[in-house]
């Protein structure tokens, strides 16, 4: 299976729960990327180990797989460490996706990557702007994800989908992934437009809570 390939011009759910959610435990992720896989996903992203694990060997479709541990004195925490990358390739992963934003960090890029590429598996930078996805790239990511525009420091104030990022990405020849607060199939469908290699989506699929809270709000603005 090629597995970029397998995603290309497609759509990719995001398969996570916050601990606080009834959906945390890992019955509840395969259950959503089951769903999701019927639903015509070419993937998900899924976030545990032992989650990528049970939903290895469920699914055959491509796993982006990351971890979400913190780490004292740093804000990165999505795959942040070596070990993290060697136990998401031994559950299963396909693509391993980490954080590859311009903070303090546990473990430099260069090394990540070399690691993922050590295990022979596709390396995803996640990255909030044009310069960490350039220099994800030197590092040798093989692509980037638009998932943490908005969530640094210097991105802070925008809600929706980070196009202008996306066009500057294509502008530079930078293979891309649209994610990040992606609520309606027209923004996917323009983020295919803008040259994404597929989309990720996840709250706006698989987290009830945030879809119901957006009905409520709407609503209850309405009422007053």
């Amino acid at each position: 299976m090629d597995i970029m390939e397998t995603m290309r011009g497609r759509l990719v759910v995001s398969c996570q729960a916050a601990e606080t959610s009834p959906l945390h435990a890992t019955e509840h992720i395969v259950a959503l990327a089951r769903a999701a896989v019927l639903g015509g996903a070419s993937g998900v992203r899924i976030e545990g180990v032992r989650n990528v694990q049970a939903v290895r060997g469920v699914i055959g479709l491509p796993i982006i797989g990351i971890t979400k541990i913190a780490q004292p004195g740093s804000d990165v925490y999505i795959t942040p460490s070596l070990d993290d990358v060697r136990n998401l390739a031994a559950a299963g992963a396909d693509v391993i996706a980490f954080d590859a934003t311009d903070r303090p960090r546990p473990v430099p890029v260069v090394d990540i990557v070399g690691e993922i590429v050590r295990l022979k598996k596709i390396s995803m930078a996640d990255i909030s702007t044009l310069a960490e996805a350039r220099q994800a790239i030197a590092a040798g990511a093989d692509f980037v994800g638009t998932t943490l525009s908005g969530y640094t420091p210097y991105t802070t104030g925008t809600t929706a989908p980070d196009f202008a990022l996306m066009q500057d990405l294509a502008a530079a020849g930078i293979p891309f992934v649209a994610e990040g607060r992606i609520w309606e199939p027209e923004q996917a469908r323009r983020a295919l437009e803008l040259g994404a290699a597929f989309v990720v989506v996840g709250s706006a699929i698989t987290r009830p809570d945030e879809i119901t809270r957006r009905f409520a709000d709407a609503l209850a603005g309405g009422a007053r």
